[in-house]
């Protein structure tokens, strides 16, 4: 469970999303608390509230008759631009290889070259030594 913890239902590694690494009142991630910060961002969430997600078996988007939703390809596509990283490539992996194949190889991607620190996918740069990544 832990594994599916962090593991937004869209694909998103929460390990690695700034609002989870930031040090002040950070994110508990999607499967987390209703706490802090993300309350507002969690309830709004179309893809995390979805009802059939929620009665899915695995509760990953990949389940769902209309995958990939209009709601996942726009936010796919904001992420493939602006951050080189694509939920339904994510969802994909998971789908074919399991959760915990996709968990080491997503701890792999994003740990920082210098100290080991996990790297923010937002920034690139590393929440513990803050070394930018690429």
């Amino acid at each position: 469970m832990e594994e599916k913890g962090l593991i937004a239902p869209c694909g998103m590694n929460c390990k690695v999303c700034g609002s989870y690494l930031r040090k002040k009142n950070p994110c508990s991630g999607c499967h987390g608390e209703y706490t802090g910060s993300n309350v507002t961002h969690r309830h709004k969430c179309v893809i995390r509230n979805c009802d059939v997600i929620k009665l899915s078996e695995s509760g990953f988007c990949f389940e769902c008759l209309k995958y990939p939703c209009r709601r996942l390809r726009e936010l796919n596509t904001r992420y493939r631009t602006d951050f080189d990283m694509s939920m339904i490539e994510n969802l994909e992996f998971i789908r074919v290889n399991g959760l915990h194949a996709f968990v080491v190889k997503e701890h792999e991607r994003w740990r920082c070259l210098k100290c080991g620190g996990v790297v923010c996918v937002h920034t690139r740069c590393c929440s513990v030594c803050g070394m930018e990544n690429q």
